[in-house]
């Protein structure tokens, strides 16, 4: 039986996390991550630890849905005392992102901005249309809760590259996040990502590629935030047995 750590246990995700794992297969709850104390009741056989040591310790591997510093953290110990992590934190700033990367160099980690399988195709897709519809303007635009505080969504910055990389262009030097005033016309290489915040929205995502005449919306919506601890879950038993490295879901989906 593996033994998970949940890392984040105390967010939407993780408290999902935590429910899902009550019926998972080879896998159990071990122990779980706080900064301070659980606001719901627990089964007592699970460790509840803010000592990040003795929580790496109980763990054969972590699934991470916290904030950009606290996942800090956990890669900063996890480097000293390596375990498989899944990674679903999104809004990590460039430090975070390299050591996430000298995490990998050292133990397996599975990094995803979204554990859903319909968002992994839907990056393929994505690339695929970018790729083949070259003179048409890419615009995406993600819709999220109130609540999300990182924007644009790690989601929709991941389709946003993945249209860049069909076309060969650098995203950091044609993406832009939004239009006021009098700017003049759109260049022709741009991808726009915009970000819309309202009510409970789970997420939802739309890359529009748009010609004279015609156009193309790929969507996806997620109807519930189990899609993205399932889908966590299922990366974990993926990445249990694998070697060092740096992982995406489309890896553990074999897209």
């Amino acid at each position: 039986m593996t033994k998970v750590g949940v890392f984040g246990a105390t967010g939407r995700v993780g408290k999902l996390l935590i429910e899902d794992l009550k019926s998972a297969d080879a896998m159990s709850l071990a122990t779980v991550y706080v900064r301070n104390s659980l606001n719901f009741s627990i089964d007592p056989s699970v460790l509840v630890t803010a000592d990040i040591n003795s929580f790496l310790n109980a763990s054969d591997i972590i699934i991470d849905f916290s904030l950009p510093e606290a996942c800090e953290v956990l890669l900063e110990e996890a480097i000293k005392n390596p375990k498989p992590l899944v990674i679903g934190t999104t809004g990590l700033n460039n430090h975070q992102l390299n050591l996430l990367k000298q995490a990998s160099e050292i133990m397996p980690v599975l990094y995803a901005t979204n554990m859903s399988l319909g968002v992994a195709l839907l990056n393929k897709l994505v690339y695929q249309a970018s790729a083949a519809l070259k003179e048409f303007d890419i615009e995406v635009v993600e819709m999220h809760h109130r609540h999300k505080k990182d924007a644009p969504s790690g989601t929709a910055l991941t389709l946003s590259e993945s249209a860049a990389a069909g076309r060969g262009l650098d995203l950091d030097k044609v993406r832009i996040s939004g239009r006021d005033g009098n700017i003049g016309e759109r260049s022709k290489d741009e991808i726009a990502v915009m970000a819309l915040r309202g009510g409970d929205i789970v997420g939802r995502h739309t890359v529009g590629f748009y010609n004279d005449g015609e156009f193309i919306e790929l969507n996806h919506t997620a109807t519930s935030r189990n899609t993205f601890s399932k889908g966590a879950l299922r990366a974990a038993s993926w990445l249990m047995h694998k070697k060092a490295g740096l992982y995406s879901i489309a890896d553990c989906l074999e897209l």
